[in-house]
C-alpha cells in the first residue's frame, strides 16, 4: 500500500525517526495507527478512570508531590489496560 501524507504529517513523522522515537517512518505510522485503534476501543468507563487518574495527579502535584514520570512505563500500563479490557 503506498499513501500520501501531507506535509505537516511527514514532518511529524521525520522528527518522531530523527529523534530516535522509531527507526523508521514505517514503524512510526504503524505504532501511531495502533495507538489511533486503541483508543477507538477506549470506553466510557476508561475514559472517566484515566480522567480520575489525571485528577489524582494534579492534586498530588498541587501539594508538591510529585515526582518525575518515565512516559514508556506510562505507555506500558496504558497497553496493559486496553489488554485487560479486551480480555473482559
Amino acid at each position: 500500500m503506498n499513501i500520501e501524507l501531507d506535509p505537516e504529517a511527514q514532518r511529524f513523522i521525520a522528527k518522531k525517526v530523527s529523534s530516535g522515537a522509531y527507526p523508521s517512518a514505517s514503524a512510526a505510522v504503524n505504532d501511531l495507527l495502533a495507538g489511533a485503534r486503541a483508543q477507538e476501543e477506549w470506553t466510557a468507563e476508561d475514559v472517566a478512570e484515566l480522567r480520575a487518574m489525571i485528577a489524582i495527579g494534579a492534586e498530588q502535584a498541587a501539594r508538591g508531590e510529585s515526582k518525575p514520570w518515565d512516559a514508556e512505563a506510562l505507555k506500558r500500563r496504558l497497553h496493559e489496560h486496553l489488554a485487560r479490557t479486551k480480555a473482559s
